[in-house]
């Protein structure tokens, strides 16, 4: 397995797990388990942040994948990935927003926000994960460059 494959794994891998983490966080509170569920949680932002480090370090210093797909399915794959760009993008200010409001310790706003921001994060993995497949292993082959020209062409 070469670098441009194992990346696009390592940085899925941690979304997944940060997103089993807010699940078990989410559990926990459920149960009142507050000291579990703090330490769960700051599990889950370590998580995301490895992950967005493994995302930005391949972005910047090897490029993202262009659809390898057939050229029918490939407008398709493009607003599906703008919608994922997007959903976490929402995920990530709303996850930076419940941490923060948690560790003010502003807790009514903080369970607001906590119950949107699980939401948006499992829809956001669940997406990454069909990213991933898609451009790994269901279409393989597309070149590697710049975000911007996978993006816009």
């Amino acid at each position: 397995m070469s670098m441009y494959e194992i990346l696009p794994m390592i940085s899925t891998s941690f979304i997944v797990i940060s997103a089993v983490l807010v699940a078990i966080g989410w559990a926990l509170i459920i149960k009142r388990k507050t000291e579990a569920h703090k330490k769960v949680m700051i599990a889950a932002a370590i998580a995301a942040l490895i992950f967005f480090i493994v995302y930005m370090s391949r972005t910047i210093f090897v490029g993202n994948t262009n659809w390898g797909g057939p050229p029918d399915l490939e407008v398709y794959y493009k607003v599906f990935l703008f919608f994922h760009i997007i959903l976490a993008t929402v995920g990530a200010v709303f996850g930076i927003t419940t941490l923060t409001l948690a560790f003010r310790e502003r807790f009514a706003k903080h369970r607001k926000w906590g119950r949107i921001t699980a939401v948006v994060w499992f829809a956001t993995a669940i997406t990454g994960v069909t990213v991933y497949t898609l451009l790994y292993i269901m279409y393989p082959g597309g070149h590697t460059s710049p975000v911007l020209d996978v993006l816009f062409g």
